[in-house]
């Protein structure tokens, strides 16, 4: 800004005009900064390169494995997440139950008890970040596109949509997920999107 050159925010701006900028030698920038900025961008470059490498071993990992791709059908649960959580989970059945994996996650609420009344306070944000992180973006993604749904998952999200906050909804999505998730790694079953489970009346 300085030196009368201003970009946009954001990766794709900086990406698109920059080679423009640095070839252009009427404008202001010294030659020590030309130089240091082209170091900046081939770097960049190489860095892109690096991620999309890896993403594709990560497609590729995704793809030969089953608890992965059955994970992948669940709303909301792409390939990364997917592949993350079979990586770290590892075994489901250490957790007794998907509360407990969600816990894990720090994807379910603490508790605070006095007088045998629970009180229900914020989520812990302990356990893994990375993991808890891609459910509530994928969580966040079911939010956007709920409207336009009509299975019964859909329709409980709606539900609460309605009577709590957006963020309060994504985070219980993403606590649903993790249950899910749970659920089918533990089992070894495939994703029903009509399932409504057993209610046995005592």
């Amino acid at each position: 800004g300085e030196f009368g050159v201003v970009l946009p925010q954001g990766i794709r701006h900086i990406v698109e005009r920059l080679p423009d900028i640095l070839e252009d030698h009427e404008n202001a920038l010294p030659g020590s900064l030309r130089q240091l900025m082209q170091r900046l961008m081939e770097h960049f470059k190489e860095l892109d390169r690096q991620v999309v490498e890896l993403e594709r071993e990560i497609q590729q990992w995704h793809r030969s494995n089953e608890d992965s791709c059955r994970l992948a059908e669940i709303p909301g649960v792409g390939p990364l997440t997917a592949t993350a959580l079979v990586a770290s989970v590892g075994d489901a059945k250490n957790f007794s139950n998907g509360r407990q994996m969600a816990a894990w996650l720090g994807l379910v609420p603490r508790q605070h008890s006095s007088g045998g009344k629970p009180t229900l306070l914020g989520i812990s944000k302990r356990g893994d970040g990375y993991l808890r992180t891609l459910l509530i973006h994928g969580a966040r993604s079911m939010v956007r596109v709920v409207e336009s749904k009509t299975d019964p998952s859909a329709d409980w999200l709606k539900g609460l949509l309605a009577r709590r906050h957006t963020n309060v909804a994504v985070v219980a999505q993403a606590n649903k997920t993790a249950r899910i998730a749970w659920a089918l790694l533990a089992h070894g079953t495939k994703f029903r999107p009509d399932y409504t489970p057993d209610v046995t009346v005592a």
